[in-house]
């Protein structure tokens, strides 16, 4: 006797699929922008390595081509993603949303120096629109693995490792990605370190909700009929 998929189990594999284009096709976004952005600058002759790699947004956002390509073929192929991936998931929702934040809350109304400046709708895919599509993705997808708390350390091992590392080479150079890492700034250290703290502790709260999360949902998939 042949077994039939339930309503329920069949919309999910159909969903699964459209998110898996769409990842694809978001991945292929976010890398058309940053080649924009590196083509643009060396046209105008503005194109600093050191700098331009050194932003959290642009490190950030080529994981999230990585992670975007690879997790919509995943989603293609087979109907949930490893327990390792989904926590890979977990991590670059966490940067999304915090990269999101701070550049509409802190950065956005800053003035520019007077240099030339690359296309504005580079900026608004890598801090707006990619930032709302990853949450959407993680709230709407199906697919995800149950994840454990241990993978926390996952999460808060790269932005730990990028400010040690941006801290050190702005000891070293005096240049700081953001205004609000300069030791040298309006507030001094104690600025410095509240937004750090604050900033580390969005991104746990971030990881934290997304786990939880992960968790129940995966129960309840093992639940559905």
């Amino acid at each position: 006797m042949s077994v039939v998929d339930s309503p329920v189990r069949t919309d999910a594999a159909a969903l699964r699929r459209i998110f898996g284009f769409l990842r694809i096709a978001v991945g292929l976004l976010v890398l058309a922008a940053l080649v924009t952005q590196v083509t643009a600058d060396l046209l105008h002759d503005s194109f600093k390595p050191g700098e331009y790699f050194s932003y959290f947004t642009i490190e950030s956002s080529m994981m999230n081509v990585v992670v975007l390509l690879v997790g919509g073929s995943v989603a293609l192929r087979v109907p949930r993603d490893t327990e390792l991936f989904t926590s890979v998931r977990v991590a670059i929702l966490s940067y999304a949303v915090i990269t999101g934040l701070v550049y509409n809350v802190l950065l956005r109304n800053i003035p520019g120096d007077g240099s030339y400046e690359p296309p504005r709708w580079c900026n608004e895919v890598m801090h707006v629109w990619v930032p709302i599509f990853i949450l959407l993705d993680w709230l709407l997808a199906p697919g995800r693995a149950r994840v454990p708390w241990k993978r926390l350390w996952l999460v808060i091992s790269y932005p730990l490792a990028w400010l040690a590392f941006t801290m050190i080479r702005g000891a070293i150079t005096g240049w700081y990605p953001y205004p609000f890492l300069e030791p040298t700034g309006p507030g001094g250290i104690p600025s410095l370190l509240v937004y750090v703290i604050g900033i580390a502790a969005f991104i746990v709260a971030v990881a934290s909700a997304a786990i939880g999360f992960a968790r129940l949902t995966a129960r309840a998939d093992r639940a559905a009929p």
